[in-house]
């Protein structure tokens, strides 16, 4: 089982529609052994997703009603196989925590480089700029899930 942990700030936007995401795309998918959860670097436990993250994931058929935030803890990141971050400054949070060896930035697990890399914080701003994010994300998922299966089929072929 691989555990994939997304991290972004407040853990009510960007990581909570990453890990709706994911979850649709293993289950569209078929692939078993892979699980999710999200956290946030400057979360307030318990709060529910943004406004914006929510209307949007319902434009997407995903439901975040149910979504608490969570902070990100050492104990999250030990049980974390694989940390996907929306920056580098959450890269850096991981990082004192003892999850170097397998955080990386969404965008540069799925190939992009530079600024690009980085998916932009919408909290805050109009439905625009969340479904800008949503985009972003998807795709950026999307190649995610495609990467960890493609690792567990050849960790499979290797036992």
């Amino acid at each position: 089982m691989t555990h994939v942990l997304f991290v972004c700030t407040g853990n009510i936007c960007r990581s909570p529609l990453a890990e709706a995401i994911f979850r649709r795309e293993i289950a569209a998918r078929g692939l078993d052994g892979l699980t999710a959860s999200s956290a946030g670097t400057g979360a307030w436990d318990g709060a529910p997703a943004s406004e914006g993250a929510y209307l949007i994931a319902l434009e997407h058929d995903l439901d975040l009603s149910g979504h608490r935030a969570g902070l990100l803890t050492r104990d999250l990141v030990e049980q974390a196989d694989v940390i996907l971050t929306m920056a580098r400054h959450h890269r850096a949070r991981v990082t004192e925590l003892g999850g170097d060896a397998v955080t990386q930035v969404l965008g540069e697990y799925a190939g992009r480089t530079g600024p690009d890399a980085e998916v932009s914080d919408p909290f805050g701003g109009d439905i625009e700029l969340y479904r800008s994010t949503y985009e972003d994300l998807d795709e950026l998922v999307r190649i995610a899930v495609g990467r960890l299966a493609k690792e567990q089929r050849e960790q499979g072929a290797s036992d």
